[in-house]
C-alpha cells in the first residue's frame, strides 16, 4: 500500500481523540468543521490566473522571487501554517519522501511556504532535515492574494490564549492569520495550472495528483488527475 498523508493525518485525529480533553478537541473540530463550512471557493486563485511578481524570503537568509523560482520551468508551491503545527510536521516531511525526490529528477523546484518568519520557520527544515525549500511569506501577502487565508475563531483564539500562545507571536506576524494548506503548480509563464486548498487543515492534498499535472506540463505522459 503506498504512503498516504491523508491516513497519516487521520491517524494524528485519532489520537487527539483519544488523548485530548472533549472540550478542547471539539473547539478543534468546530474551527475546523466551520472553515470547510464557509469556505467560498470562488475566491481562492483559480487555474488560468496568473500571478503578479511575489518575493519569498528563504530560510538561510536569501530572496526567492517569482522571476528566480520560474527561470527554468514551473514550479510547485506548498503553503502550510507553521513550523509548530502538527499536521504540518507530518506533512512536509511526506512531501519531502513523496514529492521532492520526484519533483527534483524533473528539474521542478518545490517550495514549503509559511507565514512565519524566517529565523523561527527554520526550525520545520532543520528538525526534519528537509532537502526541499522552506520560505516565509511576509505578512502573508502571497498568501492573501491567493485568497486562501483564515484567521482563528473566537473559540480558538480563547483556547490559544489559555494556553499562552497568540499565534501571531508564534509566526511573528502579529495577527490571528494563517494560510490554509495549499498546493498550487505554476506554469513558468506565470499562470496557475493546479490550485487545491484544503479549508480543513488535516485534510491535504497527496503528492500523486501534483506529480501528475507537472508530468503532464512538461508533456511527458497523459493527464490521470484524480483528487
Amino acid at each position: 500500500m503506498s504512503e498516504s498523508l491523508n491516513r497519516q493525518l487521520a491517524a494524528l485525529h485519532a489520537e487527539r481523540v483519544a488523548t485530548w480533553a472533549p472540550a478542547a478537541l471539539q473547539v478543534n473540530i468546530d474551527q475546523r468543521q466551520r472553515l470547510v463550512d464557509e469556505a467560498r471557493v470562488d475566491d481562492y486563485v483559480q487555474i488560468g490566473d496568473e500571478l503578479d511578481p511575489f518575493t519569498l524570503l528563504t530560510v538561510e537568509g536569501g530572496e526567492l522571487t517569482r522571476e528566480r523560482l520560474l527561470a527554468d520551468g514551473p514550479a510547485v508551491l506548498i503553503f502550510f501554517r507553521f513550523a509548530g503545527c502538527p499536521a504540518c510536521n507530518i506533512a512536509l516531511p511526506y512531501y519531502e519522501r513523496q514529492l521532492y525526490p520526484r519533483l527534483r529528477e524533473l528539474g521542478v523546484p518545490l517550495v514549503a511556504v509559511s507565514p512565519q518568519v524566517p529565523e523561527r520557520l527554520v526550525e520545520i527544515k532543520s528538525r526534519h532535515a528537509l532537502k526541499l525549500r522552506v520560505a516565509s511569506d511576509p505578512g502573508n501577502h502571497l498568501g492573501r492574494r491567493l485568497g486562501i487565508l483564515y484567521s482563528f475563531d473566537e473559540a480558538s483564539r480563547n483556547a490559544a490564549l489559555a494556553k499562552g500562545n497568540h499565534i501571531g507571536e508564534t509566526t511573528g506576524t502579529g495577527t490571528w492569520e494563517l494560510p490554509q494548506p495549499t498546493v498550487v503548480v505554476i506554469a513558468q509563464d506565470g499562470t496557475v495550472v493546479f490550485v487545491d486548498v484544503s479549508p480543513d487543515w488535516l485534510v491535504r492534498t497527496e503528492a500523486e495528483p501534483v506529480v501528475q499535472v507537472v508530468e503532464r506540463l512538461l508533456g511527458q505522459q497523459p493527464v490521470r488527475i484524480a483528487i
